[in-house]
This record gives C-alpha cells, sequence and structure tokens, in this order.
C-alpha cells in the first residue's frame, strides 16, 4: 500500500489527507524523506559545474522539500493531538533529525559551495532578496559550524544531538504532568463559581471520565477556577499542583533536564567563539546583545513593580477583612484582583463572558482583516486532523490566498498554551505556493449545544495568533528560509501583538460583542468600563512576564548553573519579586525555554515587540482611523508580506519612519505613571 505521506495529494488545496495518515505511517515516511533530503544535499555537492546561486543556494532552498512535508504534518498533529505513539515517535525522530542537521551544516564540499557563492556576491547579478537569502545561508551556516573541523565539529554534533533529546523529554514531561492532575469538586467545591466555570468543569471531567465536575491544569479552566473560587484551600491546592508541573520528581521531573539543557547550551556557545550562549543567541536579533534587552526589562520593571505592590497592599487588605491572617499568597491574588476589578470598574467577568463568543470572535478577527487587507474567509469542507478542527479559504479580490485551520479547544491530548504554526509555507521558487496556516489555542470547549465563552484575555490570545496568521497569509517572497514569520525573534511577535489591538476598537466590539442568549449587542456603558479596565492589574501581568524573561536571560548570560531552581531562586530575590506573585513560567515548565531552542535567551522578545506594536498602532491613531487604508497597505507592503527579505530594524523604519522608545509601552499598560 502507497503511503499517502509521500504520495501526491488529490485534496482541496493539497492539503494533507490527514484521513488516510495512520501512525504506522509517519515512521516509514520519515525515513524516506531524510533519506531523499541527503541525496539531493549530496547531489548539490556532487555537481560539476561551478558553484552558482542557482545551483547551490535555490538548490539548498528545495533540498528538504518533502523532509519539510512530512515534519510539517507530523508536528501539527503531534502537538495538538498526541497519543503514546506520537509521543514515542517523537522521542524516535529527535535524534534522527538532529544528525541530518549536524551533517548538513557540518557538510564541508556543501559549504565550500556556498562560500564560493558567498565570496563572489559583489560580481553576481542578485536581486536584493537573493543577496538577503545568500546572506542568511551563509551566517547560518557559519553559526551552526560549519566552520569547525575534527573534535570541534564532533562535540557539536553530540551537543545537538542531546539538546533535541532533551527538548523533546521536557515537552512530554510537562504533557505528562498537566494530563494526569485533575482535582474533583464536589457541591461544597463548586459554591461561588458562576455558570461558566461550572459547565467548563464538567466537561473536563466528562472528557476524563470522572463521574463529575473536576479542574485541570489547563489554563483555560484553573485561572478562572483560581478567580471565583471562594475555597482558598481549593484555590491553594490547585494552583500549588498548577506551579509544580514539571517539578513533581519522578520519570517526568524537568528540573534535571533543564540544568543540562543550560550546561550544553553553554557549551555549544563556547565551541562556536562566543563567551555566553545569549550572547550567541542575540546577536542575530533586534536586541543584539544582553545589556540591551536587560535595559529594556529594567526599564518596565521599576513602574512595573512600583504598580504591583501598590495592588498587593490593597488586595491584602481584602483578605485581611475576609478573615485570614497572614500575608497575601499567590492563590489569593486573581480571587481578590477579581472582586476589585468588579467594585471599581463595575465589570463582572462572569456577566461579560456572554458577549465575548468564539464563533463571535472569530468572526470580528476576520472582520478586521477584510478591513485592513481585503481579505475573506469562508468555512470550506476538507481534511482536518480532529473533529474540533474548522477549516476556511482565504481570498483576496477572488483569488485564492491560503487555507486556515483553527483548532480552539483544550483537550487532554494537546499541549498547552496557544500557537501558529504551517503545514506549508509561501514562496515562489517551486511555483506560486500558498500557505497553509494553523492556528491553536486551548479555550475551555462548553458543554453540548452550549455556544463557546472567552474571557476578554481569551479574546485577545484569539487575535494575538490570528495576527501571526496574517504574518503567514500574506507573505510574497520567492524563498520558503525567509517567507512568513522567519524573521529576527524579538520581531516575530510584533504582528501579533499588534492586531491585539484592533480587539479594542470600540466599532468592532460593538458589532460582534453579542449576547450569547439575546443576540443584544454588549451595553454602550459595559464596553466602556471594559475597555477601561484593559490595563487593570498591568503591574502584577507585567512582573510575572519580566520575572520570567529576567530568568531567562541570567540563565544564558554567564556560567551555566548547576543547580537553575537555585540560580532562579537568586536572580528573584535580587529583583525583589514581590511575595504573592510568582514567574508567569517556573523553570520546570518554561517550555518556552526549555521544550526547544526557539525563545531561549529570546523571552524577552515579546516585551520587544510590544514596544513597537504600541508604537505602530499609534500610526493608525494619529490618523485617526484604525481602518485607515492608506496605512494598512503600508503596514501589509513593509512588514507582513516582507518576512524576513529585509532587516527587521530597516522594515519597522520604512512602515513608522524611524525605531520606537520604551514610552509607547509604558503608555500602552498603564505604567507611564506608576510611582
Amino acid at each position: 500500500m502507497t503511503n499517502p505521506l509521500l504520495s501526491d495529494w488529490d485534496t482541496p488545496f493539497e492539503l494533507p489527507p490527514f484521513a488516510e495518515i495512520s501512525d504506522d505511517d509517519f515512521a516509514p515516511a520519515m525515513d524516506a524523506a531524510l533519506a531523499e533530503g541527503r541525496k539531493n544535499i549530496a547531489a548539490i555537492v556532487a555537481n560539476p559545474e561551478a558553484p552558482t546561486f542557482a545551483n547551490t543556494i535555490e538548490a539548498l532552498e528545495q533540498a528538504s522539500d518533502l523532509l519539510g512535508r512530512v515534519a510539517s504534518v507530523f508536528y501539527v498533529i503531534a502537538g495538538a493531538d498526541s497519543n503514546a505513539t506520537r509521543e514515542g515517535l517523537m522521542r524516535d525522530f529527535s535524534p534522527k533529525l538532529s544528525a541530518y542537521s549536524s551533517d548538513l551544516f557540518s557538510n564541508a564540499g556543501l559549504f565550500a559551495r556556498i562560500k564560493s557563492v558567498w565570496d563572489a556576491r559583489e560580481t553576481l547579478d542578485l536581486t536584493d532578496e537573493q543577496q538577503r537569502v545568500l546572506f542568511l545561508t551563509h551566517r547560518r551556516f557559519v553559526r551552526m559550524g560549519a566552520e569547525l573541523s575534527g573534535d570541534d565539529s564532533d562535540a557539536l554534533r553530540d551537543v545537538m544531538a542531546r539538546l533535541s533529546m532533551l527538548g523533546t523529554s521536557f515537552t512530554q514531561n510537562l504533557l505528562a504532568d498537566e494530563r494526569d492532575w485533575a482535582m474533583p469538586l464536589d457541591k461544597d467545591g463548586l459554591e461561588g463559581l458562576p455558570d461558566f466555570v461550572v459547565a467548563t468543569a464538567r466537561a473536563a471531567g466528562e472528557e476524563k471520565a470522572a463521574g463529575g465536575p473536576v479542574v485541570t491544569l489547563s489554563r483555560s479552566l484553573i485561572v478562572p477556577f483560581l478567580q471565583f473560587s471562594p475555597r482558598r484551600d481549593l484555590r491553594q491546592k490547585a494552583y500549588e499542583a498548577w506551579v509544580a508541573r514539571g517539578a513533581n520528581g519522578g520519570e517526568t521531573d524537568n528540573r534535571a533536564l533543564a540544568a543540562e539543557t543550560l550546561a550544553l547550551r553553554e557549551k555549544r556557545a563556547k565551541l562556536l567563539g562566543y563567551d555566553t550562549f545569549a550572547s550567541y543567541k542575540l546577536e542575530t536579533e533586534m536586541a543584539g546583545t544582553p545589556d540591551a534587552v536587560r535595559d529594556l526589562l529594567n526599564a518596565v520593571w521599576t513602574p512595573a513593580k512600583a504598580a504591583a505592590e501598590a495592588d498587593a497592599k490593597v488586595l491584602e487588605r481584602m483578605l485581611h477583612a475576609d478573615g485570614w491572617d497572614g500575608p497575601l499568597e499567590a492563590w489569593d491574588w486573581r480571587y481578590y484582583s477579581e472582586i476589585r476589578r468588579k467594585t471599581e470598574h463595575d465589570l463582572d467577568e462572569a456577566a461579560l463572558k456572554p458577549y465575548l463568543q468564539l464563533d463571535r470572535m472569530i468572526a470580528a478577527a476576520f472582520a478586521c482583516a477584510n478591513r485592513l487587507f481585503g481579505l475573506e474567509f469562508e468555512a470550506i469542507e476538507g481534511p482536518i486532523y480532529h473533529p474540533d478542527v474548522r477549516l476556511f479559504e482565504v481570498t483576496r479580490n477572488g483569488a485564492h490566498v491560503a487555507v486556515f485551520m483553527g483548532d480552539y479547544f483544550a483537550r487532554g491530548s494537546k499541549r498547552s498554551g496557544a500557537w501558529c504554526t504551517t503545514l506549508r509555507d509561501q514562496q515562489k521558487l517551486s511555483g506560486d505556493i500558498r500557505p497553509h496556516v494553523v492556528n491553536v489555542c486551548n479555550f475551555a470547549k462548553p458543554e453540548a449545544g452550549k455556544p463557546a465563552l472567552l474571557s476578554y484575555d481569551d479574546a485577545r490570545t484569539l487575535f494575538h495568533e490570528f495576527g501571526h496568521a496574517l504574518h503567514q497569509m500574506l507573505s510574497d517572497v520567492t524563498y520558503e528560509s525567509i517567507s512568513g514569520t522567519s524573521v529576527a525573534r524579538d520581531f516575530v511577535e510584533l504582528p501579533s501583538q499588534l492586531f491585539e489591538h484592533w480587539l479594542e476598537v470600540p466599532e468592532v466590539l460593538a458589532e460582534f460583542a453579542t449576547h450569547a442568549e439575546t443576540g443584544e449587542p454588549m451595553p454602550e456603558d459595559m464596553l466602556e468600563r471594559m475597555l477601561a479596565a484593559a490595563t487593570y492589574d498591568m503591574g502584577f501581568s507585567t512582573v510575572e512576564y519580566v520575572a520570567s524573561a529576567m530568568v531567562d536571560l541570567a540563565f544564558h548570560d554567564g556560567p551555566a548553573p548547576a543547580d537553575p531552581m537555585q540560580k532562579q531562586a537568586e536572580v528573584l530575590e535580587q529583583m525583589g519579586l514581590p511575595h504573592a506573585i510568582r514567574m508567569r513560567h517556573a523553570t520546570p515548565h518554561f517550555a518556552h525555554v526549555f521544550a526547544g531552542d526557539g525563545y531561549s535567551s529570546g523571552y524577552y522578545s515579546y516585551m520587544w515587540s510590544e514596544v513597537m506594536d504600541a508604537d505602530a498602532f499609534a500610526t493608525f491613531e494619529e490618523i485617526g482611523d484604525p481602518f485607515d487604508e492608506t496605512t494598512a497597505k503600508r503596514l501589509e507592503e513593509t512588514v507582513l508580506s516582507s518576512g524576513g527579505s529585509v532587516d527587521a530594524a530597516e522594515l519597522y523604519k520604512e512602515f513608522r519612519g524611524r525605531l520606537p522608545g520604551v514610552e509607547a509601552l509604558l503608555k500602552g499598560r498603564g505604567l507611564d505613571t506608576a510611582a
């Protein structure tokens, strides 16, 4: 029988034929794809013709096409709908993919051809985009060790292989801890919870066959439970389980994996000639240096901490008024903050959520994309990997632009968080290839027949991930290696965080924030109160984020700590982290940093991008029209369509005319007046 992963796909828009693919197909398909990639690379090296951009750089761009296709399908499914077999395959594939990468970047014959083209670049008639691809290709090979030889080359290969295994194990341990913990709720445990939390707990209990409602470690359930449960004992139990993910001892404990990862990253950096891993990693980012990152985080930390400490005093007085002695604890903050928000802003999330229906918020995101960029979205039938997935064709002026998949609901087989990925990237080298873009979220799934309701933070997450999706959809480059979100890590969050601003546009909410039962629009006074409260508790959220970013930077900007947990404690003590606030992501479950290399030394990048997104949206505000056609067109032509074809700082300056300062960020977070 033919392996469907290795066949041509006679499906709508050449989507993967998910129903025909079994778990047994992945291993042979991966082996075949690796073999084909190696064969293609060998052919480039053996080419008797002199190296040219076409026969070396462009050939390399296409050499691993089949591998990319197989890996994309597998990792989309493995991340969003895992099972024991797929977890085993991830462990099997990790060393194979690492070996393939090491063989590629240590291939002396291949690098000699790349260097030959690089050295001759001034004499070649290359387009600006080709010059950029050549620069990035040569730099990538150098930074991956192509100039190393002998023992150093072998050592780097071993380091990369082990890091790949560690990242996979970290991810699977975290998923296991999240999947295996649940806290049953009896009648007393349900007391005081809004209907939407009770419904979510019941749905979670049904999924786990628990015989009744439960609290799980899914953010979409545990956060509202911490916000609304008056049972302090249950809040503490749930919170401590949540922050203990990856640190429970036994086979799923991530602390030793984190220590080994940091040591190997330091070794990697030194093999490549850098003092620290942070110096190596940040060299290619907009920030450039660890000091630049530290300066940004410190500039935000001081006013954020002041705001959080002032808030903590208010919340602690509320705790004492309830008859509890002692300090405000981390499991108290969300509960008393929610009460305070209701009092000070007359804003009750339980009353707010019926106006933030998932379907209406999806429609709002689509409508904003239509008004800004002329995109249209039509629900279509086609192959999907899970029944919850929704499928849309994206067009503009009748022409096909992309396929968009939305996978919105939490389930035990899905890793936590929210992300955007692709099954196929935009490029033109192999024809006019349009992307297949996937947004994955973890919103609470409603009971059968009931509408899915979002918190305001959930709605922001939906817009955020859709901003990433737009970056992929609107990409207009020739080469896949610079397509869509293939940009500097501290630039990649700009389109996503910028798009969040359109959720706050009153006319958008006035149209799409409609009640789930009555269909009535959100009352104007409620809408005004909701927007006025947009920066409520921003001291808390900023402090927990900056604490995580500072620990990430400290881990990588110096000798690797033998005990990361001790180092984490030292950094937080030095910062003066308020007692009732924890890191957003403690080390044992800091997947951004330890599940892979993407955000290592780079968790700061959300804030770096926020400096730009606050300033970028001000462009529309200064004009007085959030949907100004000329500004939207310039945004697409510079930031959204260019991918990595131009340096990130140059792209931003082309859009805005200058680089921004931190002032717009502080103002946007309501911290510009913090004492």
